[in-house]
């Protein structure tokens, strides 16, 4: 198939763009959220980038949403509604957000576009009404177990942890440098320092070591060489740094909200709210690297079988192949007289 797909999220998409299928992703002149195209990303060839003012409406055969401005944004440019004639599925990322859990999602009460979920906690909490909803969980290009964990130093990975302060655990940050060093990579983090004045806590500076935002393999490297990884996040949809973390093979230690704890299994390191026993859970994988080892061994066993790319892309693919049919008919007439 040659699926229409906007370059909204760039981790879920290094995952969608390793199928069977053509991708078609929008490029303009000056990039952004509406022309991103593979935005600089190493991906296989048939994610292509594509003008969408002069793609050939009779060659999409299914569009995956993600906002639901595209809808509208697909009509104008293709001259095709999505879910009439165009196969779409509504593609939602994120956590509710607002009146939880009464948050009417856009495509709530609607019968012509499937919503999919990236957890079973979102197709929970969100309020689709009769809309027809799935659940297909991330898969993750396996980037290797690369852990050594030789570094006494608590991995974390936050876009714009200032910015979105408790969403993303920011004001946990303190409380766990007081327990050993934090390695903190992720868009915005060099607001961190400032932003945490850890010597008002009557801590060093040092406990706080900025990696900043980094491409992905460097990432990986660099990650992996911390002895745990820390998800201090109370809101969020499930980090993909947290299941990359633990295909690398590091112990994890995340808070007991949205999907964490069915991503997390006993013996991976530890799901808690308790952020005193997490912090005292750190201290022990800190002091015991053979402990730290053997639990990172269990994260990811338990992320390859759950979150491997086969099973996520079989998933799309058994997905795409379900669409109404009427809503590619249009491709099928002029393709094939």
């Amino acid at each position: 198939m040659r699926i229409l797909v906007w370059h909204v999220h760039g981790g879920w998409m290094e995952a969608f763009v390793r199928g069977r299928h053509e991708y078609l992703l929008p490029k303009t002149s000056d990039g952004g959220a509406w022309g991103l195209g593979r935005g600089g990303r190493q991906w296989p060839a048939p994610a292509q980038e594509v003008d969408l003012e002069t793609l050939d409406p009779g060659s999409v055969d299914a569009v995956v949403l993600q906002r639901p401005e595209e809808i509208a944004a697909v009509a104008r440019t293709l001259g095709r509604s999505p879910g009439v004639d165009l196969a779409a599925v509504y593609l939602e990322h994120n956590t509710p957000k607002g009146d939880v859990p009464f948050t009417l999602h856009p495509l709530a009460d609607q019968g012509a576009i499937p919503v999919v979920h990236v957890t079973h906690f979102n197709q929970l909490f969100w309020d689709t009404g009769t809309a027809t909803t799935t659940v297909i969980e991330h898969g993750i290009p396996d980037p290797g177990h690369l852990y050594t964990g030789e570094q006494e130093e608590m991995g974390v990975v936050v876009n714009e942890p200032v910015r979105r302060g408790r969403v993303t655990g920011t004001d946990l940050l303190p409380g766990f440098s007081g327990v050993g060093p934090l390695r903190v990579f992720g868009m915005g983090t060099e607001a961190l320092p400032e932003a945490l004045n850890l010597k008002g806590f009557g801590l060093s500076e040092e406990r706080l070591r900025i990696a900043g935002d980094v491409p992905a393999p460097k990432l990986h490297q660099e990650l992996a060489r911390c002895r745990l990884y820390l998800h201090p996040l109370r809101w969020t949809s499930l980090g993909l740094a947290l299941l990359e973390a633990m295909h690398l093979g590091m112990p994890v230690l995340a808070l007991a909200t949205t999907e964490a704890s069915r991503a997390i299994p006993r013996g991976a390191g530890l799901v808690s709210n308790d952020v005193g026993d997490l912090q005292r859970f750190a201290r022990r994988l800190l002091d015991d690297p053979d402990d730290a080892y053997a639990m990172g061994m269990v994260a990811r066993e338990a992320a390859l079988q759950r979150y491997g790319l086969d099973t996520f892309l079989g998933a799309w693919d058994r997905l795409l192949a379900d669409l109404p049919q009427g809503a590619r008919r249009h491709h099928t007439e002029r393709t094939h007289p």
